[in-house]
């Protein structure tokens, strides 16, 4: 049997997480899971190359350790699911993104992480730079799970929407009418700021499940100043990133509204998450919204969005047969198989590029 590793690590920069999965049609069997925390000093560095606060030497050697990790987040799933390795056709790896520029005159998407070091050290052919092929064609080069989305959870009786929550949101329209076109975009952040700040405030990497929001009240003037950013009101093809929903940006913010106690702040940004998403979404009351990623975990996030949504019902993707936590990674697994298969791996009107392209490099073992 044909399997298929997915090493994905998002904008929340906390680690790599790793699937080995196998496809036939559109049944799909996950074998083994793994998540491999990043090192927090590493972290911190990552996160200063996100800002633009690191050296072409800084990068470079970001870009070889990162593709150790993930080399060796790939080498421990297959040494602990005692996967055989001849069995493996490739490895798909999204990379760390560090900074993700969709306009501009020079557009571009940087993910470190070299894939030559994961074909390597695991001896498997490996795709990855999957984002330049797309942007090349005139595309964001993001989202670009929404094809996955479409191939696997896809229903010609149930209109769907697709919502990650990782350190940025984005939402994939599936209509049950084939003649309809699927839509997807960045809806803005989903737990990015709010990490941000809770590191910057408390020395916490995250609230856990919202308990320090929850310990604080919306301020509706500072709500009121997030929601006037002009991403927000910006029509699809879009995508966003750290670079520009980050501390800096919640700073500048929080500076024009005195004497916002700390967890206001919080419970503010949480709230402005919970907004920009359901304020972007498709106006359709028979819509079910199938939720994924980290922001999952989050007690009050959930809470607060499914009470915005009602009476739209709200489910996890595990309803539909995939863990949310897993759907990233499985998506650039089968992104590796579209390519290993020379078959496009974007939507067009989806990215916005000049047509279907089939992304990423190819590293063989």
């Amino acid at each position: 049997m044909e399997t298929w590793i997915g090493l994905m690590s998002g904008t929340s920069m906390d680690g790599i997480d790793a699937v080995l999965v196998s496809f036939q049609g559109k049944t799909l069997c996950t074998h083994a899971t793994r998540s491999s925390p990043y090192p927090e000093d590493l972290r911190q560095r990552l996160i200063l190359a996100s800002q633009n606060q690191a050296t072409p030497d800084e990068v470079g050697e970001l870009d070889t350790l990162v593709g150790a990790l993930f080399a060796d987040a790939a080498e421990a799933l297959i040494r602990e699911s005692f996967a055989d390795r001849p069995s493996i056709r490739a490895i798909g790896s999204h990379g760390q993104t560090l900074r993700h520029q969709p306009s501009g005159p020079a557009r571009f998407s940087l993910q470190i992480g070299n894939p030559s070091i994961i074909a390597e050290k695991t001896g498997v052919t490996s795709v990855g730079d999957f984002r330049s092929r797309d942007m090349a064609a005139g595309g964001q080069g993001a989202p670009l799970v929404p094809a996955f989305h479409q191939h696997y959870f896809g229903s010609k009786t149930e209109d769907r929407c697709i919502l990650n929550l990782g350190g940025i949101a984005n939402i994939t329209w599936l209509p049950s009418d084939p003649n309809s076109p699927v839509t997807g975009f960045d809806t803005g952040p989903a737990n990015a700021l709010m990490d941000a700040w809770c590191q910057d405030q408390t020395g916490r990497p995250y609230d856990e499940d919202g308990q320090w929001a929850q310990e604080g009240i919306v301020d509706q003037a500072l709500l009121s100043d997030m929601l006037s950013d002009a991403y927000f009101e910006r029509p699809a093809p879009k995508s966003t990133g750290k670079e520009k929903f980050n501390l800096c940006w919640i700073r500048t913010l929080v500076q024009r509204h005195e004497e916002v106690r700390p967890e206001d702040v919080q419970r503010t940004l949480l709230q402005l998450s919970v907004i920009t998403t359901v304020r972007q979404m498709p106006q359709s009351p028979t819509m079910v919204v199938y939720v994924c990623g980290g922001g999952t975990r989050n007690r009050l996030l959930m809470k607060e969005l499914a009470q915005a949504l009602s009476p739209i019902r709200m489910l996890s993707t595990a309803e539909l047969g995939l863990d949310p936590q897993w759907v990233e990674p499985t998506a650039f697994a089968w992104l590796a198989r579209q390519t290993i298969s020379s078959l496009p791996g974007n939507l067009a009107e989806v990215t916005g590029a000049r047509g279907p392209r089939i992304l990423g490099a190819i590293y063989p073992a």
